[in-house]
């Protein structure tokens, strides 16, 4: 019984891995969405070494990107188009709160389309 009490401790206790921005892996990816694309190109450029860090950012340009674009978009839209926006909006909000939760949880979450879209975009930069 010792032993499991021991090993819950151990885990517990485990050092979340630093990224080079010197904050927590878990925190970084976090504030990548945190002020939505604005702080995934801070936190994309910063980030030198850790990939969990540099995929939420990457992530988060995409995604508020495209939500924006769509929102501008759909506001052409006669009768329907300030619905649409509004849903789109709501959309970004819940999204918003779920990734900083998940990145927090130090999960590596991966959105259909906009996640592969973004790790393409790593997998490019990283060759260059």
């Amino acid at each position: 019984m010792d032993e499991k009490k021991q090993e819950i401790e151990s885990s517990s206790n485990e050092v979340p891995e630093k990224s080079s921005t010197g904050l927590d892996e878990n925190i970084a990816g976090l504030l990548c969405y945190l002020g939505t694309f604005v702080t995934g190109i801070i936190f994309f450029f910063l980030e030198k070494k850790s990939s969990f860090v540099k995929f939420h950012a990457m992530q988060s340009i995409v995604l508020y990107l495209m939500l924006g674009i769509l929102r501008v978009g759909v506001g052409y839209v006669p009768f329907v188009g300030w619905i649409l926006k509004a849903v789109i909006s709501l959309i970004g909000l819940v999204l918003w709160i779920l990734l900083m939760i998940k990145a927090y949880q130090h999960e590596r979450t991966r959105l259909p389309i906009v996640g592969e879209i973004a790790e393409n975009l790593l997998e490019k930069n990283s060759r260059n």
